[in-house]
């Protein structure tokens, strides 16, 4: 038995699906399905039912794959204690974001991070918020970038910026003429959001609430991009986190992207990791070289 046979069982319990499992783990189909084999021979179960149609873990398969997530928990624990006696900031990190952050606070932070951080290798996961938090449990990421607060005690908080809403309006919406808008401006107004899932519909409903404006539920997007596209439509408007506004926008831009007037209706970024990390210091450093770009405001 073998650390790989481990992350291939988990891999399989996980996806329920030999090929996806095999593409997680880097390896081929074959690879992945003769390893398992062998650890079945080795343990002297069937860990796996395998059929041409489906693939379904056993009652066992599945307890020892529970049992192999504590024992790759424990492992990448005593490699994180090592590195942290080496060079706290050389060595690979896996980074986890939410959907509505990823695409837009990457390409602030990777490049400052690189250059304080040369021998650090940042592996990014892009996932919603439940499956983030189940994989930071898990082990199977180091760190994550996620809107804050988590109804959960079980991680350590790093608080990191405070990020404002924005109004994005069609042209021709007559918010669009403001320069700015309170939120008794929104009153009765129609909103666009995201699908259930994102941390952000969430957020933007509180704002709705208390703004009193109501969502369209004819429509819920899968994405920022998505609502976006919807507004420059000319058919709705909606909430947008304000690293997800363009810099610069054309003359001829069919959305206008407008401010709050204070107090600023915004959400918490923050970093969570487990608690006890040995890396604790070196997500500290991580954070300082983001708070260090100041990007509450950024707009």
């Amino acid at each position: 038995m073998n650390l790989r046979e481990l992350e291939y069982l988990v891999a399989v319990d996980e996806e329920q699906h030999f090929n996806r499992a095999a593409e997680r783990c880097f390896v081929s189909q074959p690879t992945l399905s003769g390893q398992l084999k062998k650890l079945e021979e080795e343990l002297g179960v069937l860990l796996i039912e395998r059929s041409t149609r489906h693939v379904a873990m056993t009652d066992v398969g599945t307890a020892v794959a529970q049992q192999a997530r504590h024992i790759l928990k424990e492992v990448k624990a005593i490699k994180e204690i090592t590195q942290s006696f080496s060079d706290p900031m050389a060595g690979e990190l896996n980074l986890g974001l939410i959907p509505t952050l990823a695409p837009y606070l990457l390409p602030e932070i990777i490049s400052p991070l690189k250059t304080n951080f040369p021998h650090l290798t940042l592996w990014l996961h892009e996932y919603q918020t439940s499956i983030l938090l189940e994989k930071l449990k898990n082990a199977e990421l180091d760190l994550l970038i996620l809107a804050l607060p988590v109804n959960t005690d079980e991680f350590a908080e790093i608080d990191l910026f405070s990020e404002a809403f924005w109004l994005a309006a069609p042209n021709n919406e007559h918010l669009s003429k403001k320069k700015d808008i309170q939120l008794m401006d929104l009153n009765q107004q129609e909103m666009f959001l995201l699908e259930e899932g994102h941390c952000l519909r969430g957020q933007a409903l509180d704002v709705c609430f208390s703004a009193g404006a109501r969502e369209n539920n004819a429509f819920r997007a899968t994405s920022l991009e998505t609502l976006r596209h919807m507004v420059s439509e000319g058919i709705g408007m909606t909430l947008l986190p304000a690293l997800a506004v363009p810099k610069k926008r054309s003359a001829d831009d069919s959305i206008q992207y407008i401010p709050f007037s204070e107090p600023k209706p915004s959400r918490r970024i923050g970093m969570l990791h487990r608690k006890g990390s040995y890396r604790e210091a070196s997500y500290q450093q991580i954070a300082q070289v983001i708070k260090n770009l100041d990007l509450s405001q950024r707009k």
